[in-house]
């Protein structure tokens, strides 16, 4: 982890108010280190998608933040996000690629399978994202992991891996000493005890103690 652990936000499922919600977005953005932030809409129509992705993109283009939208590779390519990240029941990841171009962004979920990750990564995958390490309220079906699959895999690969499930400020530590490249984080930054800007100041602390 020789550039140190940076973090990976993943927007709420569902957001009620898009002009309040880009306005906290921006908060946290400017309260330190995002590496990108990803766009995760469970259910929402091709015309909602696209108009989240209109507000919330600038917002991080504006701070040197990649912009990563969940699941759709079509309309990734069509609205020009930075790239997609695609589950394992998803877009495969051969045909998201030819989808998005090789200059995007693909990202892929390896739960615990570290063969697969391996199999992604060969295939040309930019990060493998490995989870769930704890319980987490965004996803029912999660896969639990250990933190050991993150330092077997630093060990052995540089191909960049993402930590993520129900991560916290109070429990992200393991995951850091473990070489985790990026730390994903969806309720806990967004229902941070102190607010989305605290959680990112919080979550940067720790990663610089570490480093």
């Amino acid at each position: 982890m020789s550039e140190g652990c940076r973090l990976y936000l993943i927007t709420p499922d569902h957001i009620p108010d898009l002009d309040a919600f880009a306005g906290l977005l921006r908060q946290a953005l400017e309260a330190g280190d995002v590496a990108c932030v990803q766009l995760r809409l469970k259910g929402a129509d091709d015309a909602a998608i696209a108009t989240h992705v209109k507000k919330l993109m600038p917002v991080c283009h504006g701070r040197d933040v990649a912009f990563i939208l969940n699941d759709r590779p079509d309309l990734a390519a069509a609205l020009g996000c930075d790239g997609v990240h695609v589950g394992h029941e998803d877009t495969p990841y051969k045909d998201a690629r030819a989808i998005v171009g090789p200059q995007a962004t693909v990202g892929v979920t390896c739960k615990d399978s570290r063969h697969l990750a391996m199999e992604l990564a060969d295939a040309g995958a930019d990060y493998v994202a490995f989870g769930a390490f704890f319980p987490s309220s965004t996803k029912d079906d999660t896969t639990p992991a250990d933190p050991e699959i993150i330092e077997i895999w630093t060990e052995t690969t540089t191909v960049p891996c993402v930590a993520i499930g129900g991560i916290t400020v109070e429990n992200c530590e393991p995951l850091v000493r473990a070489g985790a490249d990026f730390i994903a984080v969806c309720g806990g930054v967004w229902n941070y005890t102190n607010g989305p800007a605290a959680a990112v100041r919080d979550f940067n602390e720790i990663f610089a103690r570490l480093r």
